[in-house]
């Protein structure tokens, strides 16, 4: 689902980011309900920032004030009856044109996905944010697959491309 967004691109650059885990749904400029392997995972735009809500998580990539952790490379836990594990990559464009091109492909990669959400905001037609399901088995269920996200936080400004993958699995 493509959501243009009239707000302006709140996040400056790739290394504002923050990491948080367990944060209450916060302001959401987008939001994309989507069930999978039983669960209900809501993927939400915030600003040029994200968070997914999914059973037991709450994950939050966004420039957030005060206490919170800059963006890891990677991280896990264990939740009540899940583990989670997170990783995080910047891809540095060196002009404009591969710039965009990484984005235009993503966005087309998304397009027609009822599982991705892909927010556009003004004043660039590459300040895009999105978040996609990965693909999961037909009737699998979480404990046999997991439930996995990515992510692509695209920064015209710098060219870079902040892209994250996640993963909650239910351990057998």
């Amino acid at each position: 689902m493509l959501a243009v967004l009239d707000t302006p691109y709140q996040d400056a650059r790739a290394d504002g980011l923050s990491f948080a885990l367990g944060l209450p749904p916060l302001d959401a400029l987008a939001v994309l309900p989507v069930e999978r392997a039983g669960v209900t995972v809501e993927l939400r735009l915030l600003g040029a920032s994200h968070q997914v809500l999914a059973g037991p998580l709450s994950e939050t990539v966004a420039c957030l004030p005060g206490a919170a952790s800059p963006l890891p490379g990677s991280a896990a836990t264990a939740l009540p009856g899940w583990t989670y594990a997170f990783t995080a990559e910047t891809a540095a464009h060196d002009d404009d044109a591969a710039f965009g091109r990484a984005v235009e492909a993503v966005c087309a990669r998304l397009a027609d996905r009822g599982d991705a959400l892909t927010g556009a905001f003004p004043g660039s037609p590459h300040a895009v944010t999105a978040i996609a399901l990965d693909a999961a088995a037909p009737h699998a269920t979480a404990r046999q697959s997991g439930i996995g996200w990515r992510t692509w936080h695209a920064y015209p400004q710098t060219r870079e491309i902040v892209m994250t993958r996640s993963r909650l699995v239910r351990p057998s």
